[in-house]
């Protein structure tokens, strides 16, 4: 099924190769910078007929800074890491003790407040911010290099102080990026020049309720095709052609569940390739073949904020953790001559286990997330504690990754811990104090041996 409604076109898209904020500081608008202009609406291909023309990312301007694209290789592409999953690919030669003054921080910047995190492909680090003093949302490219700001693209949306703005992460393609706004604007870009290609507005194409705290949702691009979860009256889930930016297909939502702060996981169940998302009301599978609705459960649900994304086991068997008392539960997704079930293996009190805004790493069989009460957890697959890291160093609501076998795991008050990836103990190999400001919630990224991590305020690498 082919949709060609409800798009903004700018440009179509040549080819595709696969695969947070407040106040603006003066620093933000560095010297030297100049409007590029953008290629009209329409230049190209005529915008969509009968689609609102409200779409503020219409009237973007494009801003170019003095930075310059580091030459340094790796690539942390979107949510999770390049394969979604929290897990940096490659052996990059990483230090298991720190010195002092170890590691060494190359650069650090103002940004606007939120827990957006960063994207990072060929040299260079993208963030999606928003600028109080503007009142605009702000996609800005840095080099990695020094943190000067290359290009910034910016369109004017009204967003309230609520516990930070921008909370989203782009994905990156070698041609697109794509991002999507506090308020569900969504903007496809050429990654290089900042160049507008396409954009939607779900809330006004798609009856989009921007959830509590705004937009958490992260973009997923699989097989070309840019796969959302608007939560709208006739689309609990879509596929957009990357290419032009047009609706291949939608899913009904009868049952009215909305968007959340979780973000859309391909999975593979029973033969199946399937999209799996937690809503407002319970979890669906979507055929990610055309949309169809396979299945949907209530056993899960997270009625105040709903975050962390599933984690497939293996064999049909998905763990969801979350906040808010929610703890955690294991699963079972099965097909039998097309009919599938989904039953509750176990569930886990949050004390025992739940991830509160961070989804659990899956790595040697065993489960690795922070719950509730700040401890960094081992858990193995049948829902037992393997070791958890005691109440010493707690880490709040902070971030993690995996690299060569080391767990970076940051506090939420900038302290950075190096953690051994074993099952058998918990291991602390080393601490630095990487920022100083408060609630670093944000996702972090890394980049061959550059990482880059935020907190409310700061970006630093």
């Amino acid at each position: 099924m082919s949709e060609n409604t409800n798009v903004k076109v700018l440009g179509a898209l040549p080819w595709v190769v696969g695969g947070a904020g407040a106040l603006a500081l003066a620093g933000w608008l560095l010297q030297g910078a100049r409007v590029l202009p953008l290629r009209e609406p329409g230049s190209d291909k005529p915008v969509a007929a009968g689609v609102a023309a409200g779409n503020p990312v219409l009237g973007a301007k494009l801003i170019a800074g003095p930075g310059q694209a580091a030459d340094w290789p790796g690539e942390w592409s979107g949510f999770r890491g390049p394969n979604r999953n929290g897990i940096a690919p490659g052996q990059a030669p990483l230090a298991r003790v720190w010195a002092a003054g170890q590691p060494k921080q190359l650069w650090a910047i103002e940004v606007g407040e939120g827990y957006a995190g960063p994207t990072i492909s060929r040299g260079r680090v993208y963030l999606m911010d928003y600028d109080q003093q503007a009142r605009q949302d702000a996609l800005r490219c840095l080099s990695l290099a020094d943190g000067r700001e290359i290009w910034r693209f910016t369109y004017p949306v009204r967003v309230k102080r609520d516990h930070g703005m921008s909370r989203t992460i782009p994905v990156i393609l070698e041609k697109a990026l794509v991002t999507i706004g506090p308020k569900c604007h969504v903007s496809c870009l050429e990654p290089l020049s900042g160049k507008l290609l396409w954009t939607l507005d779900l809330a006004a194409d798609f009856d989009t309720v921007v959830p509590p705290w705004y937009t958490g949702q992260c973009p997923l691009v699989d097989e070309n095709r840019l796969i959302l979860a608007p939560g709208g009256k006739d689309a609990l889930l879509m596929a957009v052609d990357m290419a032009t930016g047009k609706v291949l297909w939608r899913t009904p939502n009868p049952k009215g569940w909305k968007m959340t702060h979780s973000s859309v996981m391909r999975m593979d169940l029973a033969g199946e390739p399937t999209y799996v998302y937690s809503a407002s009301h319970g979890v669906v599978g979507v055929s990610a073949r055309d949309g169809k609705l396979l299945w949907d459960t209530t056993e899960w649900k997270i009625s105040i904020a709903n975050v962390p994304s599933p984690v497939q086991l293996g064999d049909g068997r998905l763990f969801f953790s979350g906040g808010y008392n929610a703890g955690s539960c294991l699963l079972q997704v099965s097909a039998d001559h097309g009919q599938w079930s989904v039953k509750t293996q176990y569930r886990l009190l949050p004390e025992v286990f739940g991830a509160t805004q961070h989804t659990p790493i899956l790595h040697r069989e065993h489960l690795f997330g922070v719950r509730p009460d700040g401890q960094f957890v081992c858990l193995n697959q049948a829902g037992k504690v393997v070791w958890a890291s005691g109440l010493k160093v707690t880490f709040g609501l902070g971030p993690f990754l995996l690299a060569n076998d080391l767990f970076y795991v940051l506090s939420e008050n900038g302290l950075l811990s190096l953690v051994e990836a074993t099952p058998e103990k918990f291991n602390l190999l080393a601490q630095a104090q990487v920022l100083h400001g408060h609630e670093a919630w944000g996702p972090m990224a890394l980049a061959g041996t550059k990482l880059v991590v935020r907190d409310f305020n700061h970006l630093a690498c």
